[in-house]
């Protein structure tokens, strides 16, 4: 019995999110030996990453505000801890991607500009979008988040074309979109959210966020005057955009979230988590020297 209650207290002790395995992890991650090309020693490829990076630090803050509104009104203690989770792990990762954008904003990039230009449109949709419409954007973007994140997991070749310091906050980011990708869904579904709304605001949301990362892409590129330079930037486009290229191989999953009957678990992706958590925070793991030791350590134990 003195065994129960002990192991109870330490259960009790852990986040709520951690709780649900979806541990909030403090990282700190360094990108003063990272080389100014680090994806493939191509600036079409590298770019690429600063441009999607560059949307996360206020997309992230968004994200969380529209789970956060209906935090309040959740039924189950699951849900809740799923809920708490969720706005943890969002709050590193826009706190990392601004260390990660600082990064190509010490080359002369406008990261600055992207980040402004993202707020503002997000700030326009706060301001007068429906707050369920708003978590209905935050499901359509999470489901993104997700495949994108679990394509990356499983791409070895990617892998090995990425420097090793730049990989680690793409490696980190992917595992926890997994972690938590069912949580704005259900939330979603338990405030009232139907099929039809969610599958039709699939279609600007997408539309929206492909303007908005060619846009960013193009201006990153545009300051390397590299913008109309198809030569250099044929074999990037092909590695993206092309024939087995990071974009076809999503779009299966993509097109899974305008079924009727679509949730997020229906994409298993639970050995893979217990297989990158070993790789990245067990005993040999490659982030933890990342991890801040004191509040993480609690979360491991």
């Amino acid at each position: 019995m003195v065994h129960l209650d002990t192991v109870q207290k330490q259960i009790s002790r852990k986040p709520l999110g951690a709780q649900v395995n979806i541990p909030p992890r403090r990282m700190d991650f360094d990108f003063s030996k990272a080389p100014i090309n680090g994806y493939a020693n191509d600036a079409y490829m590298t770019t690429f990453w600063a441009a999607f990076s560059a949307l996360f630090p206020k997309g992230e803050s968004f994200f969380v505000e529209s789970v956060r509104h209906y935090r309040n009104q959740i039924q189950g203690d699951i849900l809740k801890a799923q809920i708490a989770g969720f706005i943890g792990q969002e709050a590193m990762h826009s706190k990392e991607h601004v260390s990660f954008n600082k990064f190509f904003a010490a080359q002369g990039y406008p990261m600055d500009h992207l980040d402004r230009d993202v707020g503002n449109l997000l700030s326009f949709i706060q301001e007068y979008a429906p707050h369920r419409l708003q978590l209905a954007i935050t499901v359509c973007l999470e489901h993104y988040t997700a495949i994108i994140a679990e394509y990356c997991l499983k791409a070895d070749h990617m892998h090995r074309l990425a420097d090793p310091e730049i990989l680690k906050i793409w490696l980190w980011h992917a595992l926890e979109e997994n972690e938590h990708k069912t949580v704005a869904f259900d939330l979603y579904q338990q405030i009232g959210g139907y099929y039809l709304e969610r599958s039709l605001m699939m279609i600007p949301t997408t539309f929206t966020l492909g303007f908005m990362f060619l846009w960013f892409h193009g201006r990153l590129l545009a300051h390397d005057k590299r913008l109309f330079s198809i030569t250099k930037n044929w074999g990037g486009i092909k590695h993206f955009w092309g024939r087995g290229g990071m974009f076809q191989g999503i779009v299966p999953q993509l097109l899974d979230f305008f079924k009727p009957n679509f949730h997020p678990s229906q994409h298993d992706t639970d050995q893979l988590l217990n297989e990158w958590r070993e790789r990245l925070f067990g005993e040999y793991g490659i982030l933890k020297n990342e991890m801040n030791s004191v509040n993480n350590k609690k979360l491991m134990n």
